[in-house]
């Protein structure tokens, strides 16, 4: 199964058509990909410089975009909690939705914005350059040689920075709580201990690594189906990451549905 190029089809059938095959095409290079994390020769080099390249370009806009996330979800939090007189659950509440939410979230938007742009446009300009063409014709797997690297290289990035997002955040609602909005420290704390489990860091970085492997995959298949020249490169890029934003949202919700669901909250 392999990603091929897009069916341009006229009509509103015609798109929602092209639509439904574009989808399948994206979930079938997403199985390549699976599969070829378990498929030798794995391209360790590839992965460490893909890893490297990544990170250096996401790791300072992430902890840069995390402190006023927490500063702004625990402002919030604790205006409302104080306006209904229960003050004393806002470092539970606050470091909870920076954890689940926020971190995650905030992760994958900088590493599709920054890494998955520049894994779509270096794909797409290897595509129309058609080296991708020659790989296959050589009986090279473009998807085994450059695609899964490139994802997994995202999902591991993804993980990393979703801890440092985490604890960044928490820290800037610390701050902003404590000095701000006039909390106590030992509130803050105490009530972070009380209701806070691990599993609610674990769906954090479950969430950090789905939401990783999505943005690398689509960021590849767009970038292995270019339409239109350099233009068209630059299209997909833009493409690429709207379309992740997208499913981000859309899966976050269905697992945070499913934790909340399955999942009971300490001391319930």
């Amino acid at each position: 199964m392999t990603a091929t190029r897009d069916l341009g089809t006229a009509g509103p059938p015609g798109r929602a058509l092209t639509a439904v095959a574009e989808f399948g095409r994206l979930v079938a290079l997403g199985l390549d990909v699976l599969v070829g994390l378990f498929r030798r020769p794995f391209q360790v080099r590839e992965l460490i410089g893909q890893f490297w390249f990544v990170a250096s370009v996401s790791i300072l806009p992430a902890a840069l975009v995390s402190i006023p996330f927490g500063a702004v979800i625990t402002l919030q939090l604790g205006s409302l909690t104080s306006q209904i007189g229960a003050g004393s659950v806002n470092g539970a509440a606050s470091v909870l939705a920076v954890i689940q939410q926020a971190s995650p979230i905030v992760t994958t938007l900088v590493v599709a914005g920054a890494g998955g742009s520049a894994i779509c446009a270096d794909l797409g300009s290897r595509t129309i350059r058609e080296e991708i063409d020659a790989m296959r014709v050589l009986g090279v797997s473009p998807v085994q040689r450059l695609v899964v690297p490139r994802v997994l290289a995202s999902m591991l990035v993804a993980a990393l920075l979703n801890g440092m997002v985490s604890v960044v955040g928490v820290c800037g609602g610390y701050f902003f709580n404590v000095i701000v909005q006039g909390g106590t420290p030992g509130a803050f704390l105490a009530s972070f201990s009380a209701l806070a489990q691990l599993s609610d860091l674990w769906v954090g970085e479950i969430k950090a690594v789905l939401f990783g492997f999505l943005a690398g995959l689509v960021a590849a298949y767009r970038g292995l189906n270019p339409r239109g020249g350099p233009k068209g490169v630059g299209d997909v890029v833009n493409q690429s990451v709207v379309i992740t934003f997208l499913l981000l949202f859309l899966v976050n919700l269905v697992i945070s549905v499913i934790y909340l669901r399955v999942v009971p909250a300490k001391g319930a």
